[in-house]
Protein backbone atom coordinates (compact mmCIF):
# COMPACT_ATOMS: atom_id res chain seq x y z
CA UNK A 1 0.00 0.00 0.00
CA UNK A 2 1.05 3.58 -0.63
CA UNK A 3 -0.45 6.86 0.59
CA UNK A 4 0.71 8.66 -2.55
CA UNK A 5 -0.85 8.46 -6.02
CA UNK A 6 1.73 8.37 -8.82
CA UNK A 7 1.08 12.03 -9.71
CA UNK A 8 1.36 13.41 -6.15
CA UNK A 9 4.61 14.93 -4.87
CA UNK A 10 4.69 15.05 -1.04
CA UNK A 11 6.98 18.11 -0.99
CA UNK A 12 4.82 20.18 -3.33
CA UNK A 13 1.64 19.08 -1.56
CA UNK A 14 3.06 19.90 1.87
CA UNK A 15 4.34 23.32 0.77
CA UNK A 16 1.00 24.30 -0.78
CA UNK A 17 -0.83 23.39 2.42
CA UNK A 18 1.71 25.23 4.58
CA UNK A 19 1.63 28.27 2.28
CA UNK A 20 -2.18 28.25 2.38
CA UNK A 21 -2.11 28.09 6.17
CA UNK A 22 0.27 31.06 6.31
CA UNK A 23 -2.13 33.05 4.13
CA UNK A 24 -5.03 31.93 6.31
CA UNK A 25 -3.17 33.21 9.37
CA UNK A 26 -2.94 36.59 7.66
CA UNK A 27 -6.74 36.75 7.89
CA UNK A 28 -7.35 35.17 11.27
CA UNK A 29 -5.79 36.27 13.46
CA UNK A 30 -3.66 38.67 11.33
CA UNK A 31 -6.22 41.08 9.87
CA UNK A 32 -8.54 40.56 12.84
CA UNK A 33 -6.02 41.84 15.37
CA UNK A 34 -4.33 44.38 13.07
CA UNK A 35 -7.62 46.08 12.29
CA UNK A 36 -8.92 45.35 15.79
CA UNK A 37 -5.98 47.30 17.21
CA UNK A 38 -6.14 50.15 14.72
CA UNK A 39 -9.80 51.02 15.18
CA UNK A 40 -11.31 52.95 18.06
CA UNK A 41 -11.76 50.98 21.26
CA UNK A 42 -15.52 50.80 20.85
CA UNK A 43 -15.26 49.01 17.48
CA UNK A 44 -12.67 46.30 18.25
CA UNK A 45 -15.19 43.47 18.79
CA UNK A 46 -17.27 44.41 15.74
CA UNK A 47 -14.15 44.45 13.58
CA UNK A 48 -12.89 41.07 14.77
CA UNK A 49 -16.34 39.47 14.42
CA UNK A 50 -16.69 40.68 10.83
CA UNK A 51 -13.25 39.25 10.04
CA UNK A 52 -14.13 35.82 11.40
CA UNK A 53 -17.57 35.71 9.79
CA UNK A 54 -16.24 37.00 6.46
CA UNK A 55 -13.62 34.24 6.41
CA UNK A 56 -16.27 31.63 7.16
CA UNK A 57 -18.74 32.92 4.57
CA UNK A 58 -16.20 32.81 1.76
CA UNK A 59 -15.23 29.19 2.51
CA UNK A 60 -18.85 28.04 2.26
CA UNK A 61 -19.34 29.95 -1.01
CA UNK A 62 -16.01 28.69 -2.34
CA UNK A 63 -16.71 24.96 -1.97
CA UNK A 64 -20.33 25.23 -3.14
CA UNK A 65 -19.73 27.19 -6.36
CA UNK A 66 -16.97 29.85 -6.15
CA UNK A 67 -13.88 27.72 -6.82
CA UNK A 68 -15.19 26.39 -10.11
CA UNK A 69 -16.34 29.88 -11.12
CA UNK A 70 -12.76 31.09 -10.71
CA UNK A 71 -10.81 28.04 -11.90
CA UNK A 72 -13.17 25.77 -13.81
CA UNK A 73 -14.61 25.35 -17.30
CA UNK A 74 -15.59 28.67 -18.91
CA UNK A 75 -19.11 29.83 -19.58
CA UNK A 76 -19.04 31.19 -23.12
CA UNK A 77 -21.26 34.25 -22.82
CA UNK A 78 -20.36 35.89 -26.10
CA UNK A 79 -17.45 37.24 -28.18
CA UNK A 80 -14.26 38.85 -26.92
CA UNK A 81 -13.81 39.04 -23.17
CA UNK A 82 -17.22 37.40 -22.64
CA UNK A 83 -15.87 34.22 -24.20
CA UNK A 84 -13.73 33.55 -21.12
CA UNK A 85 -14.85 35.79 -18.28
CA UNK A 86 -16.20 33.35 -15.70
CA UNK A 87 -16.31 29.64 -14.97
CA UNK A 88 -19.34 27.38 -14.57
CA UNK A 89 -20.53 27.29 -10.94
CA UNK A 90 -20.20 23.81 -9.48
CA UNK A 91 -19.61 22.25 -6.10
CA UNK A 92 -16.39 20.46 -5.15
CA UNK A 93 -18.07 18.49 -2.40
CA UNK A 94 -17.66 14.73 -2.82
CA UNK A 95 -14.94 12.10 -3.05
CA UNK A 96 -13.74 13.04 -6.55
CA UNK A 97 -11.91 16.06 -5.14
CA UNK A 98 -9.03 13.72 -4.24
CA UNK A 99 -8.10 13.54 -7.90
CA UNK A 100 -5.21 15.46 -9.46
CA UNK A 101 -5.81 19.21 -9.55
CA UNK A 102 -6.28 20.86 -12.92
CA UNK A 103 -7.21 24.33 -14.19
CA UNK A 104 -8.84 23.45 -17.54
CA UNK A 105 -7.78 26.49 -19.57
CA UNK A 106 -4.18 26.27 -18.31
CA UNK A 107 -3.79 22.54 -18.84
CA UNK A 108 -0.79 22.02 -21.10
CA UNK A 109 0.40 25.63 -20.67
CA UNK A 110 2.13 24.97 -17.34
CA UNK A 111 3.49 21.90 -15.52
CA UNK A 112 0.96 19.40 -14.26
CA UNK A 113 -0.08 19.95 -10.67
CA UNK A 114 1.42 17.45 -8.27
CA UNK A 115 -1.26 17.69 -5.62
CA UNK A 116 -5.00 17.11 -5.37
CA UNK A 117 -7.93 19.38 -6.14
CA UNK A 118 -8.58 19.80 -2.42
CA UNK A 119 -5.12 21.32 -1.97
CA UNK A 120 -5.61 23.73 -4.89
CA UNK A 121 -9.10 24.65 -3.69
CA UNK A 122 -7.94 25.42 -0.15
CA UNK A 123 -4.92 27.37 -1.37
CA UNK A 124 -7.09 29.53 -3.61
CA UNK A 125 -9.75 29.86 -0.91
CA UNK A 126 -7.47 31.72 1.50
CA UNK A 127 -6.79 34.30 -1.22
CA UNK A 128 -10.52 34.68 -1.84
CA UNK A 129 -11.17 34.97 1.90
CA UNK A 130 -8.67 37.71 2.68
CA UNK A 131 -10.02 40.06 0.01
CA UNK A 132 -13.29 41.04 1.77
CA UNK A 133 -11.35 41.31 5.02
CA UNK A 134 -9.08 43.88 3.41
CA UNK A 135 -11.88 46.13 2.17
CA UNK A 136 -13.55 45.74 5.55
CA UNK A 137 -11.01 48.37 6.61
CA UNK A 138 -12.83 50.96 4.50
CA UNK A 139 -16.26 50.61 6.12
CA UNK A 140 -15.45 49.85 9.77
CA UNK A 141 -17.41 51.90 12.25
CA UNK A 142 -20.79 52.10 10.53
CA UNK A 143 -21.65 49.19 8.17
CA UNK A 144 -24.69 47.18 9.25
CA UNK A 145 -23.54 43.71 10.32
CA UNK A 146 -26.48 42.07 8.51
CA UNK A 147 -25.46 43.85 5.31
CA UNK A 148 -21.94 42.49 5.75
CA UNK A 149 -23.29 38.91 6.01
CA UNK A 150 -25.13 39.31 2.68
CA UNK A 151 -22.63 41.48 0.82
CA UNK A 152 -19.61 39.19 1.27
CA UNK A 153 -21.10 36.09 -0.43
CA UNK A 154 -22.59 38.17 -3.26
CA UNK A 155 -19.39 40.10 -3.89
CA UNK A 156 -17.22 36.97 -3.72
CA UNK A 157 -19.46 35.34 -6.33
CA UNK A 158 -19.98 38.23 -8.73
CA UNK A 159 -16.69 40.15 -8.41
CA UNK A 160 -13.88 38.01 -6.99
CA UNK A 161 -14.64 34.91 -9.06
CA UNK A 162 -14.65 37.00 -12.25
CA UNK A 163 -11.33 38.66 -11.35
CA UNK A 164 -9.76 35.29 -10.55
CA UNK A 165 -10.97 33.62 -13.74
CA UNK A 166 -9.97 36.48 -16.04
CA UNK A 167 -6.40 36.68 -14.74
CA UNK A 168 -5.57 33.39 -12.97
CA UNK A 169 -8.01 30.83 -14.31
CA UNK A 170 -6.93 31.05 -17.94
CA UNK A 171 -9.55 33.68 -18.80
CA UNK A 172 -9.39 36.47 -21.35
CA UNK A 173 -6.74 38.68 -19.73
CA UNK A 174 -4.59 35.66 -18.98
CA UNK A 175 -4.79 34.69 -22.64
CA UNK A 176 -3.80 38.20 -23.67
CA UNK A 177 -0.67 37.95 -21.52
CA UNK A 178 -1.49 40.03 -18.42
CA UNK A 179 0.53 39.04 -15.36
CA UNK A 180 -0.47 39.03 -11.71
CA UNK A 181 1.78 36.74 -9.73
CA UNK A 182 -0.19 36.59 -6.46
CA UNK A 183 -3.01 39.11 -6.49
CA UNK A 184 -1.92 42.71 -6.91
CA UNK A 185 -4.97 43.10 -9.15
CA UNK A 186 -7.23 40.17 -8.22
CA UNK A 187 -7.00 40.91 -4.49
CA UNK A 188 -5.52 44.31 -3.65
CA UNK A 189 -6.69 46.55 -6.47
CA UNK A 190 -10.08 44.89 -6.10
CA UNK A 191 -10.12 45.55 -2.34
CA UNK A 192 -9.09 49.19 -2.77
CA UNK A 193 -11.74 49.80 -5.42
CA UNK A 194 -14.51 48.01 -3.55
CA UNK A 195 -13.68 49.61 -0.22
CA UNK A 196 -13.69 53.14 -1.63
CA UNK A 197 -16.99 52.68 -3.48
CA UNK A 198 -18.63 51.00 -0.48
CA UNK A 199 -17.44 53.78 1.84
CA UNK A 200 -18.91 56.39 -0.50
CA UNK A 201 -22.29 54.65 -0.67
CA UNK A 202 -22.61 53.76 3.02
CA UNK A 203 -21.53 57.21 4.12
CA UNK A 204 -19.07 58.43 6.75
CA UNK A 205 -18.69 57.56 10.42
CA UNK A 206 -20.01 59.92 13.06
CA UNK A 207 -18.20 63.25 12.86
CA UNK A 208 -16.64 62.89 16.31
CA UNK A 209 -15.37 59.42 15.44
CA UNK A 210 -13.65 60.74 12.32
CA UNK A 211 -12.07 63.56 14.29
CA UNK A 212 -10.87 61.28 17.08
CA UNK A 213 -9.90 58.13 15.16
CA UNK A 214 -7.30 56.97 17.68
CA UNK A 215 -6.02 53.36 17.58
CA UNK A 216 -7.00 51.48 20.72
CA UNK A 217 -4.03 49.10 20.94
CA UNK A 218 -0.83 49.63 18.96
CA UNK A 219 0.99 46.56 20.36
CA UNK A 220 -1.94 44.43 19.17
CA UNK A 221 -1.77 46.12 15.77
CA UNK A 222 1.98 45.40 15.68
CA UNK A 223 1.33 41.70 16.27
CA UNK A 224 -1.21 41.66 13.44
CA UNK A 225 1.15 43.52 11.13
CA UNK A 226 3.95 41.04 11.90
CA UNK A 227 1.69 38.09 11.11
CA UNK A 228 0.73 39.81 7.87
CA UNK A 229 4.37 40.35 6.85
CA UNK A 230 5.59 36.82 7.53
CA UNK A 231 2.35 35.26 6.31
CA UNK A 232 3.09 36.90 2.97
CA UNK A 233 5.82 34.28 2.51
CA UNK A 234 2.99 31.85 1.84
CA UNK A 235 1.08 34.44 -0.18
CA UNK A 236 3.84 34.84 -2.76
CA UNK A 237 5.94 31.74 -2.07
CA UNK A 238 3.04 29.41 -2.78
CA UNK A 239 1.96 30.88 -6.08
CA UNK A 240 4.31 29.05 -8.45
CA UNK A 241 2.33 25.98 -7.23
CA UNK A 242 5.62 24.12 -6.77
CA UNK A 243 8.28 24.32 -4.07
CA UNK A 244 11.05 25.19 -6.54
CA UNK A 245 13.56 27.98 -6.99
CA UNK A 246 10.96 30.49 -8.18
CA UNK A 247 9.12 30.07 -4.89
CA UNK A 248 12.34 30.85 -3.02
CA UNK A 249 12.94 33.93 -5.16
CA UNK A 250 9.39 35.13 -4.54
CA UNK A 251 9.92 34.86 -0.77
CA UNK A 252 13.18 36.85 -0.68
CA UNK A 253 11.76 39.44 -3.08
CA UNK A 254 8.70 39.84 -0.86
CA UNK A 255 10.79 40.60 2.20
CA UNK A 256 13.25 42.87 0.37
CA UNK A 257 10.53 45.02 -1.18
CA UNK A 258 8.75 45.30 2.16
CA UNK A 259 11.87 46.25 4.11
CA UNK A 260 12.70 48.99 1.60
CA UNK A 261 9.10 50.22 1.64
CA UNK A 262 9.05 50.49 5.45
CA UNK A 263 12.28 52.50 5.49
CA UNK A 264 11.13 54.68 2.60
CA UNK A 265 7.90 55.63 4.37
CA UNK A 266 9.70 56.39 7.63
CA UNK A 267 12.20 58.63 5.83
CA UNK A 268 9.39 60.45 4.00
CA UNK A 269 7.66 61.05 7.34
CA UNK A 270 10.89 62.48 8.77
CA UNK A 271 11.59 64.71 5.76
CA UNK A 272 8.14 65.87 4.68
CA UNK A 273 5.50 64.51 7.05
CA UNK A 274 3.13 66.83 8.93
CA UNK A 275 5.13 66.45 12.17
CA UNK A 276 8.55 65.81 10.56
CA UNK A 277 9.04 62.75 12.75
CA UNK A 278 8.72 58.99 12.31
CA UNK A 279 5.72 57.11 13.66
CA UNK A 280 4.71 53.47 13.94
CA UNK A 281 1.48 53.76 11.97
CA UNK A 282 3.46 55.19 9.07
CA UNK A 283 5.83 52.24 9.21
CA UNK A 284 2.87 49.85 9.07
CA UNK A 285 1.46 51.70 6.05
CA UNK A 286 4.85 51.43 4.37
CA UNK A 287 4.98 47.72 5.16
CA UNK A 288 1.56 47.11 3.62
CA UNK A 289 2.44 49.19 0.55
CA UNK A 290 5.57 47.12 -0.02
CA UNK A 291 3.82 43.79 0.50
CA UNK A 292 1.00 44.73 -1.85
CA UNK A 293 3.20 46.17 -4.60
CA UNK A 294 5.56 43.18 -4.77
CA UNK A 295 2.63 40.75 -4.88
CA UNK A 296 1.97 40.95 -8.65
CA UNK A 297 5.71 40.85 -9.38
CA UNK A 298 7.36 38.58 -6.80
CA UNK A 299 8.35 35.72 -9.10
CA UNK A 300 8.85 37.78 -12.26
CA UNK A 301 11.47 40.34 -11.15
CA UNK A 302 15.00 40.02 -9.82
CA UNK A 303 15.83 41.09 -6.29
CA UNK A 304 17.09 44.53 -7.31
CA UNK A 305 13.81 45.04 -9.13
CA UNK A 306 12.00 44.06 -5.92
CA UNK A 307 13.84 46.78 -4.02
CA UNK A 308 12.95 49.32 -6.71
CA UNK A 309 9.29 48.31 -6.44
CA UNK A 310 9.40 48.79 -2.66
CA UNK A 311 10.91 52.26 -3.06
CA UNK A 312 8.56 53.46 -5.81
CA UNK A 313 5.38 51.98 -4.36
CA UNK A 314 6.00 53.30 -0.85
CA UNK A 315 6.68 56.76 -2.24
CA UNK A 316 3.54 56.73 -4.40
CA UNK A 317 1.34 55.52 -1.57
CA UNK A 318 2.89 58.06 0.85
CA UNK A 319 2.05 60.82 -1.64
CA UNK A 320 -1.43 59.41 -2.19
CA UNK A 321 -2.07 59.21 1.55
CA UNK A 322 -0.65 62.61 2.48
CA UNK A 323 -1.46 64.68 -0.63
CA UNK A 324 -4.26 63.05 -2.61
CA UNK A 325 -5.96 62.04 0.63
CA UNK A 326 -6.41 65.72 1.52
CA UNK A 327 -8.30 66.60 -1.64
CA UNK A 328 -12.03 67.26 -1.48
CA UNK A 329 -13.12 63.87 -2.90
CA UNK A 330 -10.96 61.81 -0.57
CA UNK A 331 -11.92 63.89 2.46
CA UNK A 332 -15.59 63.42 1.61
CA UNK A 333 -15.36 59.61 1.27
CA UNK A 334 -14.60 58.13 4.70
CA UNK A 335 -12.23 55.25 3.93
CA UNK A 336 -11.61 54.38 7.58
CA UNK A 337 -8.18 52.74 7.32
CA UNK A 338 -7.13 54.15 3.93
CA UNK A 339 -7.51 50.88 2.01
CA UNK A 340 -7.76 52.72 -1.32
CA UNK A 341 -4.21 54.00 -0.76
CA UNK A 342 -2.39 51.04 0.80
CA UNK A 343 -4.07 48.39 -1.36
CA UNK A 344 -5.59 50.13 -4.37
CA UNK A 345 -2.72 52.46 -5.27
CA UNK A 346 -0.02 49.98 -4.24
CA UNK A 347 -1.65 47.11 -6.16
CA UNK A 348 -1.97 49.23 -9.30
CA UNK A 349 1.61 50.47 -9.00
CA UNK A 350 3.01 46.97 -8.55
CA UNK A 351 1.02 45.60 -11.45
CA UNK A 352 2.19 48.30 -13.82
CA UNK A 353 5.81 47.93 -12.67
CA UNK A 354 5.68 44.27 -13.73
CA UNK A 355 5.35 45.52 -17.30
CA UNK A 356 8.59 47.46 -16.85
CA UNK A 357 10.74 45.34 -14.52
CA UNK A 358 9.87 41.71 -15.36
CA UNK A 359 13.27 40.04 -15.87
CA UNK A 360 13.48 37.55 -18.79
CA UNK A 361 16.34 35.80 -16.99
CA UNK A 362 14.03 34.74 -14.15
CA UNK A 363 12.83 31.20 -14.87
CA UNK A 364 9.33 30.59 -13.55
CA UNK A 365 9.17 27.05 -14.98
CA UNK A 366 12.02 25.12 -16.62
CA UNK A 367 11.55 23.86 -20.15
CA UNK A 368 11.91 20.11 -20.76
CA UNK A 369 12.19 18.02 -23.90
CA UNK A 370 13.48 20.93 -25.93
CA UNK A 371 10.74 23.32 -24.80
CA UNK A 372 11.72 26.87 -23.83
CA UNK A 373 11.81 28.00 -20.22
CA UNK A 374 8.78 29.98 -19.03
CA UNK A 375 10.08 33.56 -18.65
CA UNK A 376 8.63 37.06 -18.94
CA UNK A 377 10.34 40.27 -20.01
CA UNK A 378 9.41 43.85 -19.26
CA UNK A 379 9.97 47.09 -21.13
CA UNK A 380 13.22 47.83 -19.27
CA UNK A 381 14.80 44.76 -20.84
CA UNK A 382 13.97 45.80 -24.39
CA UNK A 383 10.81 43.76 -24.71
CA UNK A 384 7.65 44.84 -26.46
CA UNK A 385 5.77 47.45 -24.39
CA UNK A 386 2.55 45.55 -25.10
CA UNK A 387 2.85 43.99 -21.65
CA UNK A 388 2.29 47.44 -20.17
CA UNK A 389 -0.86 47.76 -22.25
CA UNK A 390 -2.15 44.40 -21.06
CA UNK A 391 -1.37 45.32 -17.46
CA UNK A 392 -3.27 48.59 -17.81
CA UNK A 393 -6.22 46.87 -19.48
CA UNK A 394 -6.49 44.20 -16.79
CA UNK A 395 -6.33 46.87 -14.08
CA UNK A 396 -9.06 48.93 -15.75
CA UNK A 397 -11.28 45.85 -16.02
CA UNK A 398 -10.92 45.07 -12.31
CA UNK A 399 -11.58 48.69 -11.31
CA UNK A 400 -14.64 49.16 -13.52
CA UNK A 401 -16.22 45.77 -12.87
CA UNK A 402 -15.68 45.75 -9.11
CA UNK A 403 -16.90 49.33 -8.74
CA UNK A 404 -20.05 48.46 -10.70
CA UNK A 405 -20.75 45.24 -8.78
CA UNK A 406 -20.17 46.92 -5.42
CA UNK A 407 -22.47 49.81 -6.33
CA UNK A 408 -25.18 47.48 -7.66
CA UNK A 409 -25.18 45.11 -4.67
CA UNK A 410 -25.28 47.86 -2.08
CA UNK A 411 -27.95 49.87 -3.91
CA UNK A 412 -30.16 46.79 -4.18
CA UNK A 413 -29.63 45.90 -0.52
CA UNK A 414 -30.48 49.48 0.47
CA UNK A 415 -34.00 48.93 -0.92
CA UNK A 416 -34.65 46.33 1.78
CA UNK A 417 -32.43 47.28 4.71
CA UNK A 418 -30.35 50.09 6.11
CA UNK A 419 -26.70 49.91 5.07
CA UNK A 420 -25.67 51.69 8.26
CA UNK A 421 -26.15 50.86 11.89
CA UNK A 422 -28.55 53.23 13.73
CA UNK A 423 -26.99 56.37 15.21
CA UNK A 424 -27.55 55.20 18.80
CA UNK A 425 -25.55 52.05 18.03
CA UNK A 426 -22.85 54.12 16.32
CA UNK A 427 -22.59 56.07 19.57
CA UNK A 428 -22.05 53.01 21.76
CA UNK A 429 -20.19 50.76 19.32
CA UNK A 430 -19.64 47.14 20.34
CA UNK A 431 -21.93 47.35 23.36
CA UNK A 432 -24.87 48.45 21.25
CA UNK A 433 -24.11 46.13 18.34
CA UNK A 434 -23.04 42.96 20.15
CA UNK A 435 -23.38 43.50 23.92
CA UNK A 436 -19.65 42.88 24.23
CA UNK A 437 -16.59 45.01 24.87
CA UNK A 438 -12.96 44.36 24.01
CA UNK A 439 -11.68 45.89 27.24
CA UNK A 440 -14.41 45.79 29.91
CA UNK A 441 -13.53 47.16 33.33
CA UNK A 442 -14.76 45.72 36.62
CA UNK A 443 -17.58 48.22 36.95
CA UNK A 444 -19.30 46.74 33.92
CA UNK A 445 -19.79 43.34 35.59
CA UNK A 446 -22.59 42.81 38.09
CA UNK A 447 -21.35 41.79 41.53
CA UNK A 448 -23.27 38.52 41.72
CA UNK A 449 -24.19 37.76 38.13
CA UNK A 450 -21.65 38.42 35.38
CA UNK A 451 -24.10 40.02 32.98
CA UNK A 452 -22.82 42.40 30.34
CA UNK A 453 -23.88 46.01 30.79
CA UNK A 454 -26.59 47.24 28.44
CA UNK A 455 -26.06 50.35 26.30
CA UNK A 456 -26.63 53.68 28.07
CA UNK A 457 -30.20 54.97 28.06
CA UNK A 458 -30.62 58.66 27.41
CA UNK A 459 -33.76 59.19 29.49
CA UNK A 460 -36.17 57.23 31.70
CA UNK A 461 -39.44 58.09 33.35
CA UNK A 462 -39.34 58.67 37.13
CA UNK A 463 -40.12 55.61 39.25
CA UNK A 464 -41.92 55.27 42.55
CA UNK A 465 -40.47 53.57 45.61
CA UNK A 466 -42.45 53.28 48.86
CA UNK A 467 -44.89 55.88 47.61
CA UNK A 468 -42.21 58.48 46.90
CA UNK A 469 -41.17 59.55 43.46
CA UNK A 470 -37.40 59.45 42.90
CA UNK A 471 -35.52 60.43 39.73
CA UNK A 472 -34.38 57.65 37.46
CA UNK A 473 -30.66 57.07 37.10
CA UNK A 474 -28.83 56.70 33.84
CA UNK A 475 -28.14 53.05 33.06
Amino acid sequence: MSPYPDWLNPGDNAWQLVAATLVGLMSIPGIAILYGGLVQRKWAVNTMLMAFTGFSLVLVVWVLWGFKMGFGEPIKLGPGILRAAIGKPHTILGSNNQEQAVIPLLDGLMPKFRFSETTLAYFQFVFAAITPLLFLGSVIGRINFKVWLIFVPLWSTLAYSVNAFLIWGGGWWSQMGALDYSGGYVIHLAAGTTGFVAAAIIGPRLARDRERAVPNNLPMAAAGAGILWLGWNGFNGGDPYFSGSDASLAVINTNLATAVAVLTWVIWDMLAGPARRPNFLGAVNGMIAGLVAITPAAGFVNSFGAMVIGLIASTLVWLSWNKLGRTRLFRKVDDTLGVVHTHGVAGLAGGMLVGILADPNIKVYLGTGGAADATYGGWLYGHNPKLLLWQAGAAATVIVWDAFITFAILKILSLFMSLRMPDDVLETGDVGAHEEEAYPDDTLVHAQSPVLRKPPVRAQAPVEQDGAEIPAKES
